[in-house]
């Protein structure tokens, strides 16, 4: 909390400080350039605004810069450029814009990242970049940059990962080895790229415009139409025919498919060729998150399917904890079919390792998307009140409608994924257990700080009610924009749900919500403060959550509630 003390400035001899994750507020000091013998600098995940200080270009040695993840802002020319020894940038999720410096390309030095995306930046992307010869991963994703990728990008040897997804972009991808095995979504929601990658239009059809057409172009044109209209003949005369034929194909298909998930389930060696070969040995460049047992790495198969792929870590115990949480996982899953559950594909182990194959969810985890300013902001009301939908409907299944009752003993923003559209699934089921419905379910003590159920602090007996809480929790968090810390203990010394104060409990990046859904997230809100009561007796079911979220039969006294401006009295 806090500013970050200009006094910092006179520690001459600081050669590190890395101060991410720690709610800092203010503006960079420009004091901070008078520390020449700093080469790691690291302020990321924090409240910082304004913009770069043009002092950080007196620090020569700076090899390391990372301020990803605040709200600074304003242009980034004639600071970062004079760092003549960086190896690595990292400036994404801010709302830096204004054009990418031409100057960057001349720090030869970077070899390892530059990303500047989830930020503001708009012209074309400067060709000079190309001359970061020992670059590894570029990612100017989520920015409003124009004009079309630099052919000379094609000569970068060293370029390992790109990401140019979002933007506006337009005309060829570079024909070289790193485009050409690179995947589509790295190239996704431009305005018309084109070119080799898989998935993309080819260049010829997509660039030529009716005004650039020669004569013989136009010829061929004709010739081309008439063809189609006979090959639509043909269509027609074979439509029945094949529409006979479809369903045995598509069943086929299917077989096909499941065949191929259950050789993964069984033959280690096949499957682990194939993860291999999709993640380049599993190379840091494909890993998508890291977690307390295991990495995750987004795997490509030469199928163009595109999967979720967990290495578990292999530790050589006599307790066997990681190979305990491989089957745990593995035996919750394989009872569980829904909508807002990770989808389980395969298994398989091999003298490499455990692997669990998931579906891939494009947006990654809930946590990411709240920190990121932009990303946030993309996650509108509405959008977070169907979060709140997906994962009651997913706890009230895994608690009463499986055969046996699961509890996933870690629901947190970490483990909650979200696809493409926003739908939300529960994830990582490596600490859930499978509950006894005759007898105590004891257990060690398992789940994340902050989210901890109050009663796990004397007791080993887990329930259902343990997730109900993580739950509130998590409800909370995902209207405020970020976790409630301290918070917690106090909204529930709140003995009225009806004095609950929406609008203290809001995430500020967004405008206030309208009437009507400014009613559902008081709902939602009542539920989660209901959900925090110490007695986990006192705690709703999740069946009972779900069934009054769904109906929107959970009401306020009173008409023509001013939800908005409700009072909530929160003791000091």
């Amino acid at each position: 909390m806090g500013n970050i003390p200009t006094s910092m400035g006179q520690l001459s001899q600081l050669k590190v400080l890395d101060l991410s994750s720690n709610k800092l507020e203010g503006e960079l000091p420009s004091k901070l350039g008078n520390v020449k013998s700093l080469f790691h600098l690291s302020l990321a995940d924090n409240l910082l605004y304004g913009s770069i200080p043009q002092e950080i270009g007196a620090l020569y040695n700076l090899e390391i810069l990372d301020l990803s993840s605040n709200n600074l802002s304003g242009s980034i020319k004639g600071s970062i450029e004079h760092c003549l020894k960086l190896r690595f940038l990292k400036l994404s999720h801010n709302n830096f814009e204004g054009n990418i410096p031409t100057e960057l390309g001349v720090v030869s030095s970077l070899q390892g990242m530059l990303d500047l995306s989830d930020n503001s930046f708009v012209g074309a992307i400067p060709s000079q970049l190309s001359g970061l010869s020992m670059l590894d991963t570029l990612n100017l994703s989520r920015n409003e940059l124009n004009g079309s990728i630099p052919a000379s990008f094609g000569s970068m040897e060293s370029l390992t990962s790109i990401d140019v997804s979002y933007n506006e972009l337009e005309g060829p991808i570079p024909e070289s080895r790193l485009f050409l095995r690179a995947p589509l979504e790295c190239f996704m929601h431009n305005k018309m790229l084109c070119g080799v990658v898989k998935g993309l239009p080819p260049c010829s059809s997509a660039t030529q415009s009716e005004g650039q057409r020669t004569p013989y172009g136009k010829i061929v044109l004709a010739t081309v139409s008439i063809l189609i209209s006979l090959v639509l003949v043909v269509a027609i005369l074979k439509f029945r025919h094949e529409r006979k034929k479809s369903k045995a194909t598509s069943t086929d298909n299917v077989t096909q498919l499941a065949s191929m998930f259950s050789v993964w389930s069984f033959d280690g060696t096949n499957v682990f060729k194939q993860i291999a070969e999709a993640t380049d040995n599993f190379s840091e460049v494909h890993c998508i998150g890291t977690g307390g047992y295991g990495s995750v790495y987004k795997a490509r198969l030469a199928t163009c399917e595109i999967f979720a792929v967990k290495k578990i870590r292999i530790i050589e115990d006599e307790y066997g904890i990681n190979e305990s949480m491989f089957n745990r996982e593995i035996g919750a899953l394989v009872q569980i079919r829904h909508r807002n559950i990770v989808k389980l594909f395969g298994h398989c182990s091999s003298s490499q390792g455990r692997f669990l194959i998931y579906e891939y969810m494009e947006r990654g985890n809930l946590a990411e998307t709240l920190r990121a300013n932009k990303r946030a902001i993309e996650l509108d009301w509405k959008r977070r009140v169907n979060i709140v939908l997906d994962v009651v409907h997913a706890l009230a299944y895994m608690h009463h409608d499986c055969p046996s009752p699961i509890v996933h003993r870690d629901i947190t923003s970490n483990n909650i994924l979200l696809d493409v559209e926003f739908r939300a699934c529960i994830s990582d089921f490596g600490t859930a257990k499978i509950l006894n419905v005759s007898g105590p379910n004891i257990t060690s003590l398992a789940g994340t700080k902050g989210y901890l159920a109050p009663e796990l602090a004397y007791t080993e007996n887990v329930t259902e009610k343990c997730d109900v809480y993580s739950f509130g929790v998590l409800v909370i968090e995902l209207f405020l924009g970020s976790h409630p810390g301290d918070l917690l203990s106090s909204i529930y010394l709140t003995t009225n749900k009806n004095d609950l104060c929406l609008k203290d409990l809001l995430d500020s990046r967004l405008e206030l919500p309208g009437a009507e859904t400014a009613r559902e997230i008081y709902n939602m809100l009542s539920i989660a403060v209901q959900c925090l009561d110490p007695n986990p007796s006192h705690r709703p079911t999740t069946r009972r959550a779900s069934d009054e979220l769904s109906s929107g039969n959970q009401r306020c006294d009173g008409h023509h509630v001013d939800y908005l401006h409700a009072n909530l009295t929160i003791p000091t």
